[in-house]
């Protein structure tokens, strides 16, 4: 604090050649005791000592773009099922220590590189100023602005390129890991949420007998649940894909067929749609003989199977896609395809 800055009532005597202020009143214990003499850092006198700082910092920064790369590694490389052993803890996953490790050491070491800048190379001389109103007038901003310039110029970002570079390294590599945890959001929306896993040539195979069907084994007005060949309960990816690729199958006679792709898609009649309802994804089970509507159980959502089984009501916001089916050479039912468009409920890029 100048003494400019101090008002006149309160003006110390005197100042020694250090810079210190002494107290105006010894005997009044509110006097300003003003700043002690300030005290230079090693790094401040000692050019060497300086550079031994700035490449303490930049292994730092050069430690955290390591470890970010090791995040990135981990990710991709250790199964999610591997486990290792960590006293005093135990048995943990292998793939959270080391994403836990590699993550916190890039974050760490950013961070104490940049305090170890601060604290050794950064201009550390103390300034006192007073209080001013929120709203500065144009000489303190123009002040602010030149303080500004001055750390910029002090801090030596311009002159310790290696500092920078890495510091510049470091922070540019770091989102990565936040990029790749992105992952973990799900399935990318070009490939699973537009596709199941029917496909040209696979039977359907009845979800209550486990046997594949043939067109003798739908009876007019009868409702049929089907899953896609080679799709067993044992298997680890059953709950995920029969989720998606759960078919209903009815057969129509084909006078009572009003949509003309529904038909060339159907087989004398027999027609599949997806079981996932079009809202919110619940399986449909409900179906009406005498109309040949179905009812999603949830929300009371009504499709109509002998129109494109489009919505009559409730909240779908589109008709369930149909599968177009065949039959094979030995005389099953068999899929002609995938959907053609994404099953169960809308999702952002639908269309």
């Amino acid at each position: 604090m100048s003494s400019q800055d101090i008002p006149e009532e309160n003006l110390p005597a005197e100042q020694d050649a250090h810079g210190a202020v002494s107290v105006a009143d010894e005997h009044d214990p509110f006097a300003d005791p003003g700043l002690p003499p300030h005290e230079h850092r090693v790094q401040d006198i000692d050019e060497r000592a300086a550079k031994r700082s700035e490449r303490v910092v930049a292994f730092l920064f050069t430690l955290s773009m390591l470890l970010t790369v090791g995040f990135i590694a981990s990710y991709v490389a250790i199964p999610a099922d591997k486990s290792i052993f960590v006293f005093p803890i135990g048995h943990i996953s292998a793939l959270n220590f080391a994403l836990g490790l590699t993550l916190g050491g890039a974050l760490f070491t950013i961070g104490a590189g940049a305090v170890h800048w601060a604290r050794t190379l950064m201009s550390d001389v103390e300034i006192a100023d007073e209080r001013h109103a929120i709203e500065a007038p144009p000489e303190v901003k123009a002040k602010v602005l030149a303080d500004f310039k001055e750390g910029a110029k002090e801090s030596a970002l311009g002159r310790r390129k290696l500092i920078r570079n890495t510091m510049f390294g470091a922070l540019a590599l770091f989102p990565l890991s936040g990029v790749m945890l992105l992952r973990d959001l799900g399935p990318l929306p070009g490939t699973k949420l537009r596709h199941t896993i029917w496909s040209k040539g696979k039977l359907l195979v009845n979800m209550n007998t486990n046997l594949p069907l043939r067109p003798s084994d739908v009876a007019v007005g009868s409702l049929t649940f089907a899953k896609p060949e080679g799709l067993e309960e044992t298997d680890e990816e059953f709950q995920t894909e029969i989720a998606k690729a759960a078919l209903m199958i009815v057969r129509l006679q084909p006078d009572n067929i009003k949509d003309k792709r529904e038909l060339e898609w159907a087989h004398e009649g027999i027609v599949a749609f997806s079981k996932i309802c079009t809202h919110v994804g619940c399986p449909i089970s409900l179906y009406e003989q005498q109309t040949h509507h179905v009812l999603c159980p949830c929300h009371q959502s009504t499709f109509d199977l002998s129109d494109g089984a489009r919505v009559i009501f409730g909240p779908a916001g589109h008709a369930l896609p149909q599968l177009r089916i065949g039959v094979s050479d030995e005389g099953y039912l068999q899929a002609l395809g995938d959907f053609e468009e994404p099953v169960g409920p809308a999702f952002w890029e639908r269309g």
